[in-house]
Formats: structure tokens, sequence, C-alpha cells
């Protein structure tokens, strides 16, 4: 079932359901070396997949409803005012007791790629299935449920059964290769799944190169053969790879400085689900969630604050 097949409602809201919290992340000046401290840059702002992905839909003008949860802490307030002002709607996030907001700590080398990364969701485990049926009206009025991997699993499965109940196109990121198995069950339900390399891997029971582009088709078709409509490879400086039922194809990466790696995944797939709903053909979704990584990977944080559908065209053509 393509898209347009859904009953399908641009004005309505998108779900986003995962994982959020402060996003740390240091840039080494110099090479690492073990047993001592590395002069570098640390910044502090807030992630999480789910988060990020949400603020992106809203910074780009899509109506958009964050499920997620927080600690009962500074930081959790913090975050929500943040995300709020960008335009999300946060009424629905859980503030977990007794608890902190969830956390990322990421390590970046000079050239801008990740050395090594700690994420702490622990605080998305808060929410429950109960929690997920107390927003059945939510989902009747949704456009379409993208959620992430950080979920519990008693939960993803209450997810995909609420959305498949209101018959909404369900989207999904690996979030990471330990998570992306948590996808396995729920593949032949899924529209769309944004997983890189690595998670594709994991998936489809196949290691391989994210060089290779022509492997990294047949791990889109892999996917596909399992029943998702639409499958997106991340393959990070060499592009995307896609495939459906009816196409496959490749877009090259936009060649950019690296400034920081973190939220380019997930502006990418805000920008592909936003295109989607507003009826851009894949081919071209696609080419603009390239210029979305783009533009974020030369930002310090983990989502571009000025980002729009006409800055992602002017960036294409550069």
């Amino acid at each position: 079932m393509l898209l347009e097949e859904y009953s399908f409602n641009p004005e309505a809201p998108v779900m986003v359901i995962g994982g959020a919290g402060v996003d740390i992340v240091g840039r080494l000046k110099s090479e690492w070396v073990k047993g001592t401290s590395i002069p570098g840059h640390i910044r502090i702002s807030y992630g999480g997949v789910a988060r990020n992905v949400a603020e992106n839909l809203a910074r780009l003008g899509q109506a958009v409803m964050l499920i997620t949860a927080v600690g009962n802490d500074r930081m959790g307030e913090q975050l929500l005012e943040q995300t709020a002002s960008a335009g999300v709607d946060v009424h629905a996030v859980l503030r977990a007791k007794e608890q902190q907001t969830g956390a990322y700590l990421g390590i970046i080398d000079s050239k801008g790629m990740v050395h090594f990364a700690v994420d702490d969701m622990h605080t998305a485990a808060a929410i429950t299935p109960e929690y997920i049926h107390s927003q059945a009206d939510a989902f009747r009025h949704a456009s379409l449920v993208f959620f992430d991997a950080s979920l519990p699993k008693a939960t993803l499965r209450t997810v995909v059964s609420q959305a498949r109940r209101a018959r909404l196109p369900i989207c999904a990121d690996p979030t990471s290769t330990t998570l992306a198995e948590r996808l396995r069950p729920y593949l032949s339900s899924l529209y769309l799944i944004t997983p890189n390399s690595a998670e594709a891997s994991v998936l489809c029971d196949r290691p391989f190169e994210p060089s290779k582009r022509r492997q990294a088709i047949e791990a889109a078709k892999c996917l596909v053969s399992q029943g998702v409509k639409i499958a997106i490879i991340t393959l990070a400086e060499f592009g995307v790879c896609y495939a459906t039922s009816e196409t496959s194809g490749y877009v090259p990466a936009i060649r950019t400085e690296i400034l920081d790696p973190t939220g380019a995944g997930d502006a990418l797939t805000a920008t592909v689900l936003f295109a989607l709903i507003n009826g851009i053909p894949l081919d071209d979704a696609i080419r603009l969630g390239v210029s979305a990584a783009s533009l974020t990977l030369r930002h310090i944080g983990s989502v571009l604050p000025d980002l729009s559908l006409e800055k992602l065209y002017d960036h294409l053509l550069i």
C-alpha cells in the first residue's frame, strides 16, 4: 500500500513517540589518547531521536505531537520548554517521578566522526502500554505515527497495534544496532524505516560496507521483501540508498564540512516524512532529506534552528 492509498490529511498532526534527553557532545581538537583528558569543545543541547524528529517537523511547519518521558527535574522542564517553543505539542509528555531526564554522551574526533557514544534513554520505560492506550483519541486524529526503538518492547507492540487500528502509516527508526532487533517483528507493518548501514545489517542478517552502493540497495530490497513499504538506508558520507516494491535508487551526499554529526539522520527522516505528507515524490523527498542532513552536519547542535523548506531547496542548488 502506497501513501496515496491511505486516508491522509496533511493538516493532521504527526504523532512522534520515543526518546528525549540532553545531548552532551565533545569534539576533540587532537588525536585520541587513552587515559588522559584531551583538549576540545563541549556543547550541550536537547536531543533524542523522537524529540529531534518532532522538532525538525515543527520547524518545517508540520503539526506534530510528541509522546516521550522526561525526569521530574530542571533538565526535563527546560527540554519541554525548548521543544514547545519550536512548535511541538508536548501536552502528552510524561514527567517520570524519581527519575532523571535521559541523556546522550558522544565524543567526536577532529574530523567530525563519532569516536564513541553512550545513550541513556531509560526514562522511556515510563511510556507504558497503558499510557499508549490512554492516547487512543490522538491516534484517531493523527496523520501518521513515527517511533524510535528506545521504547520498551511491550510498548512498541501497543504503538503498532493502535496505529494499525487507526489505519495510520507507521514509520520507525532503529535508533542503534543494539535496539534495531526490536523492530524485526513489525517490519511487515512499517510504511517507512530509516536505518543506517549497521542497523540495516542487523535487520537483514547480512553485513555490508556503506561504501558499496549495490550492497546497500540490496539491503533496502531485503527490508522491502520483509514487508516494509519504503526502506531508506543512510550511508553517512556515501549518501542514501532506498527501495520500494516498485523502484530503488541512490542519492549522493552533499559534500560539506562536518562540525557535529549528532541529529543529521533525524533531520533526514523528518524531512522525508514532511515531504511525503505534502505529496512530494519519493526521490525528491530523499534529496530534500539529504539537504537537511547536510545542513545539520554544519550546525553545532542536534537540530538546525532556522530549518525551512526554502532553505532545503536553496541548499540543493549549491
